[in-house]
């Protein structure tokens, strides 16, 4: 894990407004809004990589309820448009989600279908589809 997380600092964006890290308060919050806890691997990615703008993916962020990313609301949606409720998505592309099990498995839900590919852990997928993306 820390080791991506070091790729992902030195591949990520300056930006003229940067994003913040979520706290630990805010992840509360995030959990008590969407009735469920966020699996481990999750809550490390929004307290210490969540600020890093890499690639044409936008994970989840938890720290601006105002954001495009913010958690709560790309889970709402999702989970409006059918991504079955278990699950907790991380990245949003158009009507496409990449989202956690609460196991910490990774697969994409795309076209109502859950697709066969699948990262075993968050960090696997930051490695393999965010920081190629």
């Amino acid at each position: 894990m820390n080791d991506i997380i070091e790729q992902l600092q030195e591949m990520s964006e300056t930006v003229p407004v940067p994003l913040e890290l979520a706290t630990f308060e805010q992840i509360v919050e995030v959990e008590e809004e969407i009735l469920m806890p966020l699996p481990l691997a999750l809550k490390e990615y929004l307290l210490e990589a969540s600020d890093l703008i890499v690639g044409s993916l936008e994970p989840v962020t938890a720290s601006d309820p105002h954001s495009h990313t913010f958690l709560s609301e790309v889970t709402a949606y999702a989970w409006s448009i059918g991504l079955p409720r278990e699950y907790i998505p991380i990245c949003q592309q158009g009507d496409s989600f990449f989202f956690i099990t609460q196991e910490g498995e990774v697969q994409l839900w795309q076209d109502d279908e859950i697709h066969e590919d699948s990262w075993e852990t968050f960090w696997e997928w930051a490695e393999n589809v965010w920081m190629r993306s």
